[in-house]
């Protein structure tokens, strides 16, 4: 590890998206410290992968943040932890409330009393809700529609108040669909409950799950299934890196879409998996699930042209294959 590059706390970093931020920051030489309840992350890839210090505890617990902060130098948060089902925050939106927005208050309160004034913070293209436009750039009204997207917009407006009244300056990505795993097939995706498309599809054809089921053909997409933008984990984390590199140099408080700039539909997801693993998958059609938009792309020009981010792992056949290699090694083939 090189000298003289600062020490990154980052919150969630047993988390999929934290992990690989983790292990990015370190392929670039900083210090880490993992804050994580282990709620959803795995002790696992952080002792045996990752090997960086972990605090278990929890963000919404001020002692512990407070002394975390004054036995560390840290000079910068990356901000992963928080709930992310959206199906479960409508049906317990108070969970969502109390870790996503106190939790990050807490978080922002011990910030600013230890004079830690970065912080990379881990958004969502879900704060826009419904599309108007495609591809959405970080203009489109921000209007959701679940208790998830909203309380990542309340951390949005927080982080634009803190700026303004304490000088705390942040980077806010709105990713679009986190997918894939590191090609090492050290890192990658698994949580419980899986809810995302690309591990079902995959879990379906180790024999984990009986079926996928794709919900709808009658959108208006060229084949009728639901378009979304997935965005290879490795190049979020890139983006992180640069977030808060822009941060460490300097820069002014941005929020910015971190996507693909290009869709897949349900279909092609299926049908790329299929060649990659070499089979095909059992696959149903079902009805289609309320609140589904046909179509969500992001524009990340903006990202590019701030931060000089560019994706490296853009082709669907890539996200899948990295995956795939992940899943069989953490799931094995039955």
């Amino acid at each position: 590890m090189s000298e003289g590059k600062p020490t990154i706390l980052v919150t969630g970093g047993a988390g999929y998206i934290g992990s690989h931020a983790v292990l990015a920051l370190k392929r670039a030489g900083y210090q880490v410290v993992i804050l994580d309840n282990l709620v959803y992350g795995h002790r696992d890839i952080v002792e045996e992968v990752l090997k960086v210090e972990l605090i278990e505890g929890d963000i919404s617990d001020r002692e512990l943040l407070k002394n975390l902060f004054a036995t560390h130098d840290i000079a910068a948060v990356m901000h992963f932890s928080a709930y992310a089902y959206v199906g479960e925050s409508v049906t317990n939106p108070a969970k969502y409330y109390r870790n996503n927005v106190s939790g990050t208050l807490s978080l922002l309160e011990a910030m600013v009393e230890a004079s830690v004034n970065k912080l990379v913070f881990s958004s969502t293209c879900a704060t826009y809700g419904m599309p108007e436009k495609i591809p959405l750039t970080e203009e489109h009204p921000q209007n959701p529609i679940n208790p998830y997207g909203a309380t990542k917009l309340m951390v949005e407006r927080m982080l634009a108040d803190f700026d303004t009244a304490y000088g705390l300056k942040s980077v806010s990505f709105r990713y679009f669909n986190a997918a894939g795993a590191d090609p090492s097939g050290m890192l990658g995706e698994d949580h419980d409950p899986e809810t995302h498309l690309i591990p079902l599809v995959l879990h379906t054809a180790l024999g984990k799950r009986d079926t996928i089921y794709i919900f709808g053909t009658d959108y208006p997409t060229p084949d009728g299934s639901c378009v979304r933008d997935y965005i290879h984990v490795n190049d979020l984390a890139s983006a992180h890196i640069l977030g808060l590199e822009y941060l460490l140099e300097g820069g002014k408080t941005e929020f910015l879409n971190l996507g693909n700039g290009s869709g897949f539909s349900v279909k092609e997801v299926i049908a790329t998996a299929e060649k990659v693993v070499g089979q095909e998958i059992n696959k149903e059609v079902s009805d289609r699930r309320p609140g589904d938009p046909p179509m969500l792309v992001g524009s990340s020009e903006k990202a590019r042209k701030i931060l000089g981010w560019n994706p490296e792992y853009s082709e669907l056949k890539d996200i899948i294959s990295h995956a795939w290699q992940w899943h069989q090694k953490r799931h094995g083939k039955n």
